[in-house]
This record gives structure tokens, C-alpha cells and sequence, in this order.
């Protein structure tokens, strides 16, 4: 089982899917032919019920060719039925494989409104990045990153965690933290912990690199702008309660959980906005809809924190991000890679 699983990881699951579908194409077309060449030459035929599973079950492509290309059961209709809806399955995991190929590896940067009455008048057009799930991006990848959010015009830089697998690549978050914090920013780069996260190295690397860990702790921003993050859940014992403890009571208070499960787990009353990321937008999707988040594992919420915004227990929104980098190269199929920069505004 670990060979087939490590195989799928090297070659890639999207490639492979692939591949199988050319076989599969590959293989209905040859049923066809060697169908056509019987019925000539008047020998036993393979049945129609096998020809028609094959035409429906992704090998529509190879049974249009043998059906139009070779002239063959042209004249029935229930073929050429199958290979107009086989065609039609067949596009989907297609345009899956291509969205994942193309669009699910370019990280797209989404600016968007937040409006508050409670954000404070005079921090109007502050723009906070938030970008979370950097994983096995490669340094390369994260410096074009940083070059673009120089780009623009950040007041704040928050961190979601997982910056690697430290199990698999226990050097390779360095690489991620020293590139991020290339970023320029007006009041800094702030970040927490990830379940893939060995926190003690990870927080001394971003001490080292200039970057200010939250654990369970909080600070004063600007005035009337606190900020706050937990540990993460699956590693240790986030404590909400703790980390917004220096808050003031006018106090807008952002928090950064990198578990979203927590926001439904703990009080967040107190709190304004709440960053999380962790669910990868679903990671693999159909047509964008996180069906692998229904299996659980990952959070106890089903889809409710696949990506974007939702509530916690206590009604306060927590956007999830979808993350910005691939985990042991699995693919994303329609779940983007995303930087997200709020521009920050009082109602």
C-alpha cells in the first residue's frame, strides 16, 4: 500500500489520472476495432453491453473514433447516445486535470473590503495580508511572493502556520520564513503555529528572521487595534482567552487561529475578525465543492471552514484561506493557491 502511495506522490495523482484515462481511451478504441474486424469477417463478436460500459465509463473519446472514424454501429442510435454522454463524463475529470494543472498552481492575490463599526475611523485603508498552508512551497516560489506583496503598500503581515512538514523537510520552513520576511510592512510580520509546525524551531527561526510569534499571546497593534494568536489545537492547547487578554475593551481585536475548529470550540466574544487557514479550501473539489472535508479528519465542521467567510459559535467571522502552498504533492483541483490582502475600513 505505502509503494502505491508513494508512487502516486512521485509520479503525481493528476498525471496519473491521466494516463489512465489515455488507456482507457486507448483500450475502448481497440474493442471497437477488433469488434469491427470480427463482424467482417463474420467470427465472434464482443458484446454491445461491453462496448457501451466501455464508451460510458471515461473511454467516450476512443469510442467516438471507433464508432465515426471506423464506421462502426453508426446506424444505432443507443451508441451514439452513450458517446455523446459518455463525452460529457469524460470532460469531467478532464477539466479538473486541467484546472489543476494550470490555475490550481498559480497563487492569485484576492483584496478585498472588511467593514467594521467597530475598526477604528482614523486606521481607515489599513491593509492587513494574510497568508497561511506555505507547506512544500519552494523558496523560489515564496520570493516571488514576498516580491509581489512589496507591491502592495502593506501595513500588516499575518502568518496562518504550517510552513512545512518538519517529519519530511524539517530545514525547508527556514527557507520559507527567510524569504517572507522580505516583505516590507509598516508594523511587521506576525505569525502562529501550524499542526505540521515543530513550534520551538519554527519560533526560533522567526525570531531570527525578524518575524514576532503569537503563543497564545497578544499585543497592541495601533491604537484601538489589538492582535492576538493561539497555539494550534492538533499540537498543543490553544487558550483563546489568554491570547486576547491585553485587549481593551474599544479594542478591534483580530485573532489568528490556524485551526478554524477552534473559533466553534472556545468563547470568541471579544474578538472582531478571526484568520484562519488549515482546510486548504477542501484541498480536491468537485467543481470547487469540498466533498473531502465531508469525510472529517481534517475539521469537525464539515464544510462550514472550507474557505472564505463563515462565523464562529459566538458569530464573529473567521475567513479560512485556502492556503498558498502543496502539501506532499497532492494536488489542489479547484481550490486556488491565495494570498488575501483586507483593507481594513469603519462603517
Amino acid at each position: 500500500m505505502w509503494r502505491t502511495i508513494n508512487f502516486i506522490y512521485q509520479f503525481g495523482a493528476v498525471e496519473l489520472l491521466l494516463v489512465c484515462l489515455l488507456i482507457m481511451n486507448v483500450v475502448t478504441l481497440m474493442l471497437y476495432w477488433t469488434d469491427k474486424r470480427r463482424a467482417v469477417k463474420g467470427r465472434f463478436r464482443i458484446s454491445e453491453g461491453t462496448l457501451l460500459f466501455f464508451t460510458l465509463f471515461f473511454g467516450a473519446l476512443g469510442a467516438s473514433i471507433g464508432i465515426y472514424g471506423l464506421r462502426h454501429k453508426t446506424k444505432k442510435a443507443k451508441f451514439r447516445i452513450s458517446v455523446a454522454l459518455g463525452l460529457v463524463i469524460l470532460a469531467i475529470p478532464v477539466v479538473h486535470a486541467a484546472h489543476s494543472l494550470t490555475l490550481d498552481r498559480v497563487i492569485r492575490f484576492v483584496e478585498l473590503d472588511f467593514v467594521s463599526t467597530a475598526w477604528p475611523a482614523d486606521l481607515d485603508g489599513y491593509r492587513i495580508a494574510f497568508m497561511s498552508d506555505m507547506h512544500d512551497i519552494t523558496d523560489e516560489d515564496m520570493a516571488a511572493v514576498a516580491t509581489e506583496l512589496n507591491d502592495r503598500d502593506l501595513d500588516l503581515l499575518l502568518l496562518g502556520g504550517d510552513f512545512a512538514d518538519f517529519s519530511r523537510t524539517a530545514p525547508h520552513y527556514r527557507g520559507t520564513v527567510r524569504e517572507l520576511a522580505l516583505t516590507v510592512t509598516s508594523d511587521g510580520i506576525f505569525g502562529v503555529e501550524g499542526n505540521h509546525d515543530n513550534y520551538a524551531s519554527l519560533f526560533a527561526a522567526m525570531v531570527y528572521y525578524g518575524i514576532t510569534p503569537l503563543d497564545n499571546t497578544g499585543l497592541l497593534i495601533q491604537e484601538g487595534f489589538y492582535l492576538a494568536g493561539v497555539q494550534d489545537m492538533w499540537n498543543r492547547s490553544p487558550n483563546v482567552a489568554d491570547a486576547i487578554s491585553g485587549a481593551g475593551a474599544d479594542d478591534f481585536v483580530v485573532l489568528v487561529s490556524h485551526n478554524p475548529d477552534v473559533t466553534m470550540a472556545q468563547s470568541t466574544e471579544g474578538i472582531d475578525f478571526i484568520l484562519s487557514g488549515h482546510t486548504h479550501g477542501g484541498q480536491i473539489t468537485f467543481f470547487g465543492y469540498p466533498f473531502y472535508l465531508l469525510l472529517g479528519g481534517i475539521t469537525d465542521y464539515g464544510t462550514r471552514f472550507a474557505r472564505g467567510f463563515n462565523y464562529s459559535a459566538d458569530g464573529v467571522p473567521v475567513f479560512a484561506s485556502n492556503g498558498v502552498g502543496v502539501y506532499y504533492n497532492w494536488p489542489r483541483i479547484f481550490a486556488r493557491p491565495e494570498v488575501v490582502i483586507f483593507t481594513m475600513y469603519n462603517e
